[in-house]
């Protein structure tokens, strides 16, 4: 073998060298399958690069002969080896082609394919300068790949100006589009890529991948697969081939390959590249087990399958990460890692399913509601924090005394030790977690959620009574108002009459309207709320103007107040005959319980590391949640005055649908009565096109808690409008002004402006969550991270939806930037 070239096939991983500004010529050893020759290959899954170094990068490809299945295992096919070569000269036009790479070869090496590997191949090219952009491209006989590009990564400790890269997660190819892809490639300029898993999805006809999808993708096969209930519905992988087969299918989407060919990969894995909400080797398709007498739970272990999954992320995924077949065990793969880029960013890559360990609350837990097992619905999502909190401690009671956070951990100890000590150990002024779940506290107080939503649905009661009540005072809106709001209050109609009059004798002479009303008979609380309604009654312009704020005044400033104050005893919780169904409601709760607020104290003793140590900036880049989101990760949430110590930015999924669309699903299921929480049903009639049918998403105002305006409100409609838009047959080329008529029509409409506007304020009023600085649960999308030394800066792009059955030559929607400064933990939004 030559001596500027070594090969070692070590866990399936070759090594190709460059030296002296030579190439590295392959030489033939015995040990090498033979060569490939003539032109019946192909490469069906194009070409890809991971993990760049100051010195070089994983490089990939798949190699197989031209008349076998692009996405089938090529069984009659042997070992073979074939040729890789590298350049630094600009070969930008010929990028993403077949063409034959022009300039000098740093690297000419000879890489064998095996057959093992599904005829996959990962190579790392080093011997490489640093901050050099590079091009390459495999040839097999007279066969040539496309040609690759990939940048190296700066000189370690070298001063750098500038990092962009962009980072992404949640690419389902059965619902949604791909059309963020083609932007990507032709638009986007970046260094890398950073990708955070979710990059297949395991299961095939799944309820939430039943949705509208673009024509050319086809419904996926799975080789074997396994029903996940009974013999008929959903299937998942289950073998090796199932997810080769995925990863291949996904792979052969031109789109996908045009980034792969353009940008080099750093990745990780979720749990979809496995199992969903998995954990270690443990799936949570069925409910698993819990014994209440020990108190232990467990869900369903699948260890072949898991190491089947590991074994295909690892063949198609260019990552610097070695394969260990010799364990009988599944953690085969480490993929927890680092890579420097000078000293001005760090990204620090962990694994956050391997070593997790089980929900906090098992799913078999029995509710005594119901006698049936929780289910995710309870365990893993809307979760009470009091049960939270308590399984939590009871785990933590129970661990050994070397690790007490074993049982509650999402990393384990030995990565949680490395995490610290690497962010610890960084020179770079950014440190760059990449992370699978997201980091921020999402919670609902389940009582000002009732309490506001009854105080909502009396809003329209309320306002009759004051109509009826106009007849007998003379049509003075203001004083009915303080009749009703005293009746409301607990009044006789007699007393509630005196009191409204002795109020408004007050108040035309300038004296003390809440005295007067006691005077007259009401109680304290009695004439506060029926002055309070007096008074803005009297100050709004116009009799149904009047009556409106007088009803919401008495909604909001007597019924959320009571119900706040009384839960579920509550004299109109009693009312309305739903306290029963209500009952357990009456809490704070945890939206999702899979990602770190369900493991609160690792959460929080990482947190208290980078606090101790003064580790400054650090910015978590998120997937996982299909939503963005972006804000700033606590010292402690639960604590009276929580410190941020952190950055999340959350970037939504490439295609797969939204969180919205999960929570607006399963609400039902829940309690109807809280739907209203997650969204409203709207139906707006279109000339000449027919009715447009929506569940308006109230989700974001729920969450995050940042009170829309009017303008605001409407844009926030604008994907979904323009996709049912869409489905109602509007050609693409006018559903642009045709969303935007629709809109205008709607902020006219004052069911919209007054009624759903106020709605959503009211919403935004009980949100929990003020380290959320923004959030869009309603998204597909992509982040678009700048950062210098001065500050950082992440756009997150929003994509539009379907138009038709195909992706939309308008791909972007709208854009909202996050801005970080140096040293400080903080995000202030700005944009469209």
């Amino acid at each position: 073998m030559d001596r500027r070239t070594f090969l070692r096939n070590s866990g399936f991983l070759s090594v190709s060298v460059a030296l002296g500004g030579l190439a590295g010529c392959g030489g033939g050893g015995s040990d090498l399958p033979p060569l490939a020759s003539g032109g019946n290959w192909k490469f069906p899954q194009s070409v890809a690069s991971g993990d760049p170094s100051p010195e070089g990068a994983v490089l990939w490809t798949r190699v197989v002969p031209a008349d076998a299945d692009d996405v089938a295992t090529a069984t009659g096919a042997g070992d073979v080896s074939i040729r890789l070569i590298v350049t630094d000269a600009d070969n930008k036009g010929a990028l993403g082609s077949n063409a034959a790479l022009a300039g000098r070869l740093l690297v000419d090496s000879r890489i064998p394919v095996h057959a093992r590997y599904d005829h996959s191949l990962r190579n790392r090219v080093t011997g490489l300068a640093p901050a050099t952009t590079y091009y390459y491209q495999f040839q097999a006989g007279e066969v040539r790949s496309r040609v690759g590009r990939f940048r190296t990564a700066p000189a370690r400790g070298a001063s750098v100006d500038q990092l962009r890269l962009i980072f992404m997660s949640c690419q389902d190819w059965s619902v949604n589009h791909w059309g963020g892809f083609d932007h990507i490639a032709r638009n986007e300029d970046a260094e890398l890529i950073v990708h955070l898993g979710d990059y297949i999805y395991e299961t095939v006809g799944e309820a939430f991948q039943t949705g509208a999808v673009e024509s050319r993708h086809g419904a996926l096969v799975l080789p074997d697969g396994a029903f996940k209930k009974g013999s008929s519905g959903a299937k998942y992988a289950n073998t090796l081939a199932d997810y080769r087969y995925l990863y291949k299918r996904y792979r052969t989407d031109p789109r996908l390959q045009a980034v792969h060919e353009r940008f080099a990969f750093v990745a990780t894995w979720d749990d979809h590249e496995f199992s969903d909400d998995c954990w270690g080797d443990a799936t949570t398709y069925d409910n698993g087990s819990y014994d209440a007498a020990t108190g232990k739970a467990d869900n369903t272990r699948q260890t072949s399958r898991r190491r089947a999954a590991n074994q295909a992320w690892f063949e198609f995924m260019p990552a610097d990460v070695k394969l260990d077949e010799q364990t009988t065990g599944f953690e085969t793969l480490r993929l927890y890692r680092d890579i420097q880029w000078g000293r001005l960013a760090h990204l620090v890559v962990t694994d956050q399913r391997t070593y997790r360990a089980d929900h906090i609350v098992p799913e078999a837990l029995v509710n005594p509601a119901s006698g049936a097992p929780l289910g995710e619905i309870g365990a893993r999502y809307v979760v009470p924090q009091t049960t939270r909190d308590t399984f939590e401690s009871l785990k933590m009671a129970g661990a050994s005394a070397d690790d007490k956070l074993s049982g509650v951990s999402i990393l384990g100890r030995s990565q949680r030790e490395w995490w610290k000590s690497t962010l610890a150990a960084s020179p770079a002024t950014w440190k760059l977690w990449c992370n699978e779940v997201s980091l921020l506290r999402m919670q609902l107080d389940g009582t000002d959620a009732i309490a506001t939503l009854f105080a909502l649905q009396s809003v329209s009661t309320l306002a009759g009574n004051i109509e009826a009540a106009l007849a007998s005072t003379g049509g003075n809106a203001a004083v009915a108002s303080a009749v009703v709001a005293a009746m409301t209050a607990g009044a006789s109609q007699a007393s509630a009459v005196a009191g409204a009059t002795a109020i408004a004798s007050a108040a035309a002479g300038s004296g003390n309207p809440v005295a007067a009303g006691m005077a007259a008979g009401l109680s304290q609380t009695q004439a506060g709320i029926a002055a309070a309604a007096f008074g803005a009654a009297a100050a709004a312009s116009g009799s149904t103007a009047q009556v409106a704020a007088g009803a919401q005044t008495i909604a909001f400033g007597y019924i959320k107040p009571d119900i706040q104050a009384r839960g579920a005893t509550s004299s109109f919780v009693q009312a309305s005959g739903k306290a029963a169904a209500l009952q357990g409601f009456f809490t704070r709760f945890l939206f999702n319980c899979d990602q770190w607020d369900g493991y609160n104290a690792e959460r929080k003793d990482l947190m208290a590391h980078l606090k101790s140590a003064g580790i400054r900036n650090v910015v978590a880049l998120t997937g996982d949640l299909h939503c963005f989101d972006a804000g700033v990760v606590m010292d402690d949430h639960d604590a009276a005055s929580p410190q941020p110590v952190m950055v999340d930015l959350v970037t939504a999924g490439m295609s797969s649908e939204s969180l919205f669309t999960f929570y607006a699903d399963a609400v039902g299921a829940v309690s109807p009565d809280l739907a209203t929480l997650i969204y409203y049903p709207l139906s707006v009639p279109v000339s000449g096109v027919g009715t447009l049918n929506l569940r308006f998403n109230l989700f974001d105002y729920t969450m995050a808690g940042h009170p829309p305006t009017l303008d605001s409100l409407a844009e926030q409609a604008r994907v979904r409008v323009r996709s049912g838009l869409a489905a109602l047959g509007v050609p693409e080329a006018a559903l642009d002004a045709t969303t935007s008529a629709v809109l205008a029509g709607l902020k006219a409409d004052p069911a919209f402006s007054t009624q759903l506007l106020g709605l959503a304020q009211q919403l935004a009023g009980i949100s929990k969550n003020p380290w959320i600085k923004w959030a869009s649960t309603d998204a597909q999308g992509y982040g678009v991270v700048t950062i210098t030394p001065d500050g950082l800066s992440c756009v997150f792009k929003t994509l539009n939806r379907l138009a038709g059955n195909q992706a939309p030559a308008n791909v972007i929607a709208r854009t909202l930037t996050a801005s970080i400064p140096v040293n400080a933990a903080a995000v202030t939004m700005s944009g469209d």
